[in-house]
């Protein structure tokens, strides 16, 4: 028998493995090629945690003589089982969700994409109900992060821990958002069998994918409404897509039926001349620098801008040329015309930017919720909506997704350039069914502008399909 101080000892350490001895040709032998990388400080091989079930898998299949002394977080073990207060109280689960359930259970990784209304939040407490191992739900912002607590206790009778927000409580089923999980990955990524990812296109990139990296939790689940087309570094953290249901499947059944206007303005004669101004100015200015350089780019732009030259002014001008079709008068005059032909229904604008929030706020006095709103402050004015006090609510990007909002049918869009994911999950505030009520989603877009061709784009996606338009009479100009 060996000697316990002469094994060879795989251990977790601060998001990575580290293992004791061994040649690259054995691990590779054992492990797969790309796995191990020698750390010379500690002399010893380091992978990320994310390796753990992909070492396992070699550890089960070949007599290596290593001791696998990682937590064991998916098992019967101590600490490995949820405690749970009583039955939990989850509603009955569609077809679509059974659907779901049973494809992402065939390797416990991979990603659930449905649209937004059609209980994605349903489906994952299900499957931490059944998998009933440590899990670490992360969410996008804070708001989610309560909301997430919140029917996790309503749902499951468990109280999560809560990690985040000034608060640092971590329990065996815990909430978080993506930065507190990445800044606490080190310390999170042995304590976890199951990670859930909420909105999970918010993973990518260097510093947030530590959330996933550093872990060894061999199970995980990611939701989103809107995936993009490369999803292969969330496939990569998560696992692949697993089980996708279409808008187009769900509308008029389990979502809402809906309509989408697309209403064009013009810019006044003033704006008009400006922008024709601005427009001339920039064009020139390129059209310079590329006879000085045929490479010249638009980020070659902002990094000259960045230094105070000529460069500077002519990106002041191309945000002045955004601001004019941002807030083109005319946007207001139909906004006008929408609330007289749903008076009386709730209603939710979304602008392009903090600016035209506010603007529509102050000329219609009604709620603006921007990012920087208290929690009281967006409760106070989620529930006015709910209970009638207000009539509408104007948001830039905050209600864009996760957040769960009163019954509205009725949604404007006033910035015409949001992308494609963006206006996806804006239209999904609008479509959680409410008996036979069909829901508008209006999108005014400045016509001559860069936000038509944002429009067409989107119109592309199957959300997006059958658009109408509609052309609103202008009022006559009282001068």
């Amino acid at each position: 028998m060996t000697d316990a101080s002469s094994s060879n000892r795989l251990v977790f350490d601060s998001g990575t493995l580290l293992l004791d001895r061994g040649t690259m040709d054995q691990l590779e032998a054992w492990f797969g090629p790309k796995v191990w990388m020698w750390d010379h400080r500690v002399l010893k091989w380091r992978c990320d945690a994310i390796h753990y079930g992909q070492i396992r898998q070699g550890l089960a299949a070949f007599d290596t003589g290593i001791l696998d002394e990682v937590p064991k977080v998916d098992s019967g073990a101590p600490g490995g089982l949820l405690t749970f207060a009583s039955e939990p109280k989850l509603p009955p689960l569609r077809l679509e969700q059974q659907q779901a359930i049973e494809a992402w259970s065939q390797s416990k990784r991979g990603i659930i994409v449905m649209p937004t209304g059609t209980g994605k939040t349903e489906v994952a407490l299900a499957i931490i109900a059944q998998s009933g191992i440590p899990t670490l739900v992360v969410a996008p912002v804070r708001d989610l992060m309560y909301q997430w607590h919140r029917r996790i206790l309503r749902g499951l009778g468990i109280d999560a821990g809560i990690l985040g927000d000034q608060r640092n409580t971590i329990r065996p089923l815990t909430v978080t958002t993506y930065a507190s999980a990445c800044i606490h990955a080190t310390e999170l990524g042995s304590q976890f069998g199951l990670l859930v990812f909420d909105e999970c296109h918010h993973l990518t990139g260097p510093i947030r994918a530590d959330a996933a990296r550093c872990s060894i939790a061999p199970q995980r689940l990611g939701l989103t409404a809107t995936l993009n087309a490369d999803a292969r570094e969330l496939e990569v953290l998560i696992g692949p897509v697993c089980y996708e249901l279409g808008l187009q499947q769900v509308k008029g059944s389990t979502l809402a039926d809906y309509d989408v206007v697309r209403i064009p303005v013009a810019l006044g004669p003033s704006e008009r001349v400006r922008y024709k101004e601005i427009s001339g100015q920039i064009a020139s200015y390129v059209h310079e620098r590329r006879e000085q350089d045929p490479l010249f780019e638009w980020k070659d732009l902002c990094n000259e801008a960045a230094k105070g030259s000529q460069a500077s002014r002519i990106m002041r001008l191309y945000r002045e040329k955004e601001s004019i079709e941002d807030r083109a008068d005319e946007k207001l005059e139909v906004l006008e015309d929408l609330f007289r032909l749903h008076l009386g229904e709730p209603m939710i604008i979304f602008t392009g930017t903090n600016a035209m929030a506010r603007k529509i706020s102050l000329r219609f006095l009604i709620p603006c919720l921007l990012s920087h709103c208290g929690k009281a402050e967006r409760l106070d004015y989620l529930e006015g909506l709910r209970d009638g006090v207000y009539p509408a609510l104007v948001a830039n990007q905050v209600l864009d997704e996760g957040v769960d909002l009163p019954e509205v049918k009725i949604a404007v869009v006033l910035g015409g350039k949001s992308s494609t994911r963006q206006s996806k999950q804006r239209l999904g505030r609008i479509l959680r069914k409410r008996g036979n009520a069909r829901a508008v989603l209006y999108e005014v877009v400045t016509a001559e502008t860069k936000e038509v061709q944002k429009s067409r784009n989107r119109r592309r996606n199957d959300a997006y399909q059958g658009t109408s338009h509609r052309k609103l009479r202008r009022r006559p100009d009282p001068s």
